[in-house]
């Protein structure tokens, strides 16, 4: 019963395969905790005592509220399928609340440490490699996507006349990202590499290895290398997808068109970007509050 659910998921409401195999694991941890086979064929005898037993037994084990949150809505997922296959006739997860968490700014990366890194080769490593890499930070820096996202992306996306990258989102949605010139530039260099390594079908992977695409953890353990030399917290390639739209922002971008470039559902998603950090609040303040200017002058 649950490999059906999983396969509704991702074939029907088109989930990522991450969150997928996210509830998978939820779902067979929590038939684990009550006992049960991990398809969930006996759903029908599962109570909202037992789901709220299983997140209270996590909660005392210190899980996090995020993970917590997940797992509740993972439940009430999977017996909201069951009830549509008239298994059950209640969701006994539905009644169940979903843990409070506390909204964090996002993680994001300077601005001036940005600029040393792309304004500079990589050192060190294959130099052809180096090459491919800095396009890596580059392309996220510069475009916003997520790494599934650049993973995804093959020479026929790109329209260097158009000079716009065709990036495929979260369930399969479709959005066109303007690219400057010095990107098309650096673009344009790694195909030639690329092509002078590798032998691909059209129309090849942008960002790939003799093995085909890179995955996105390949993307990540990239990206969190050429960031070390950063003060940034979480050395990530959404860290740098948090630092173009704070860019963006700080730079006087509108945010409707900023929601669109980053492919957000709701304006909600990408109003967290419209923060300022402490002290650039407080250079602003001193920069131009008169109060500041008349404490300065005694």
């Amino acid at each position: 019963m649950l490999t059906e659910f999983l396969q509704y998921l991702e074939l029907e409401l088109n989930r990522s395969t991450l969150t997928v195999e996210a509830y998978g694991r939820d779902l067979r941890e929590f038939a684990a905790f009550l006992g049960k086979d991990e398809e969930m064929e006996d759903a029908a005898g599962i109570s909202t005592s037992d789901v709220r037993a299983w997140l209270a037994d996590m909660a005392r084990g210190g899980l996090s509220p995020r993970s917590l949150r997940r797992k509740t809505q993972a439940t009430r997922a999977f017996f909201r399928w069951v009830q549509k296959q008239g298994i059950i006739a209640n969701n006994p997860a539905a009644e169940v609340q979903l843990a409070k968490i506390g909204r964090k700014l996002p993680e994001f990366v300077r601005e001036q440490e940005m600029e040393e890194i792309l304004d500079n080769p990589v050192a060190g490593g294959d130099p052809a490699l180096n090459i491919r890499n800095k396009l890596i930070i580059t392309i996220l820096y510069s475009c916003g996507i997520r790494r599934d996202e650049l993973a995804k992306i093959t020479d026929a996306d790109i329209d260097f006349h158009q000079k716009e990258i065709r990036v495929h989102g979260k369930r399969d949605k479709t959005r066109i990202i303007p690219v400057a010139d010095e990107l098309l530039k650096e673009i344009r260099e790694w195909q030639r590499v690329r092509d002078g390594l590798y032998t691909f079908s059209a129309p090849a992977p942008l960002i790939c290895s003799k093995r085909g695409k890179l995955t996105g953890r390949a993307i990540y353990e990239i990206v969190h290398k050429l960031l070390m030399s950063t003060g940034a917290t979480h050395k990530s390639p959404h860290s740098l997808r948090h630092t173009f739209a704070t860019s963006l922002l700080n730079n006087g971008a509108e945010i409707n068109s900023v929601k669109e470039l980053l492919g957000h559902a709701s304006l909600q998603s990408t109003q967290i970007y419209t923060h300022l950090t402490f002290s650039d609040m407080k250079k602003a303040y001193d920069a131009a509050h008169p109060r500041s200017k008349r404490q300065e002058k005694q």
